[in-house]
């Protein structure tokens, strides 16, 4: 056995073999192309530190920021058909919702949650871009009504982070069913007396603002959010005149009386704890002491995809 051709010279090699570095190791920021470690960007919530721009976030990494203590309990939700429509395009919808799934650890695009901030228990649906453009389908519906009948039931407020594409093509008119579905379980919050306050992220568009996203008491906007209901593109291209410059844009829609307040990631906690104590009249003091009990009245029954009237308001 050779010493140095078997063991000092691949030493050697290794030392002076160039390195694989992992694609994701720095990120670059869409408005300065400044690149930022992304460990760095992580403990910053996914906020460039320098421009403040916000980048898209989890829908587990914002409820674990959210929380007291990152500490939340998943609601789960009744199953749905996963291809109704045995739809396909360049691919199978089943084997897009396979990836989606893999990709994110979610069952589909919208998470609920139960917790507290501030000590206030809470209920809360974040809508997760990643999966499938945040695309609203029949089981991103489900969740948003189970979200509704959850806070409902305990008698705790909703707050909902929106973030979506629209709604999801593979599911045709079984999608754009989920519009009036969850504008009536948001109804019931309503009825029920209890805060409704919607975070609007970009993106937030298509059918979503067209319905549960729009309907907040309150609504919350993260900076440089885009929000509307057509792209900015299709808008130029129908009307033929240029937009003025940030349309669609938090700022520009605070402006105009569409979005209540535009605030930083890192304030947002704070901001939405404070507001719940005033729209449930909880003195700070008390908050720590008030529990998170059961229902004292009964959940209002929520209308099935296949009920008549929601076919109906959908048509």
């Amino acid at each position: 056995m050779n010493w140095i051709t078997n063991y000092v010279r691949p030493k050697i090699s290794s030392l002076l073999a160039p390195r694989e570095v992992p694609e994701n190791l720095w990120i670059k920021c869409p408005e300065t192309g400044e690149m930022v470690f992304h460990k760095d960007l992580e403990a910053n919530q996914w906020v460039i530190p320098s421009s403040g721009h916000h980048m898209r976030i989890t829908a587990k990494e914002r409820l674990k920021h959210f929380f007291d203590d990152g500490a939340f309990e998943e609601i789960e939700f009744a199953k749905v058909p996963l291809d109704p429509l045995k739809f396909r395009d360049e691919r199978r919808y089943t084997e897009r919702l396979k990836d989606a799934k893999a990709k994110t650890g979610l069952e589909d695009s919208v998470l609920v949650a139960t917790g507290a901030i501030d000590a206030l228990p809470i209920v809360a649906a974040v809508q997760d871009f990643s999966f499938m453009g945040g695309s609203l389908g029949m089981a991103a519906g489900e969740a948003i009504v189970t979200a509704c009948e959850r806070a409902v039931a305990e008698r705790r407020p909703l707050v909902l982070f929106a973030g979506s594409g629209g709604a999801r093509m593979q599911e045709g008119i079984l999608s754009l069913m989920q519009l009036p579905r969850t504008t009536v379980a948001v109804q019931l919050v309503k009825e029920a007396g209890l805060p409704y306050i919607v975070v609007l992220t970009n993106p937030t568009t298509g059918g979503v603002t067209a319905s549960y996203a729009m309907l907040g008491d309150v609504h919350i906007a993260e900076p440089g959010a885009l929000i509307g209901f057509a792209g900015p593109r299709v808008i130029e291209q129908t009307i033929r005149e240029k937009l003025p410059e940030g349309f669609q844009r938090s700022e520009y829609l605070m402006e105009h009386g569409m979005v209540d307040m535009v605030v930083h990631r890192h304030e947002l906690k704070g901001t939405i704890a404070n507001l719940l104590k005033l729209l449930t009249k909880t003195p700070a003091s008390a908050v720590a002491r008030t529990p998170a009990t059961s229902a004292k009245k009964p959940v209002p029954a929520i209308i099935d995809n296949e009920d008549e009237p929601v076919a109906e308001a959908a048509q």
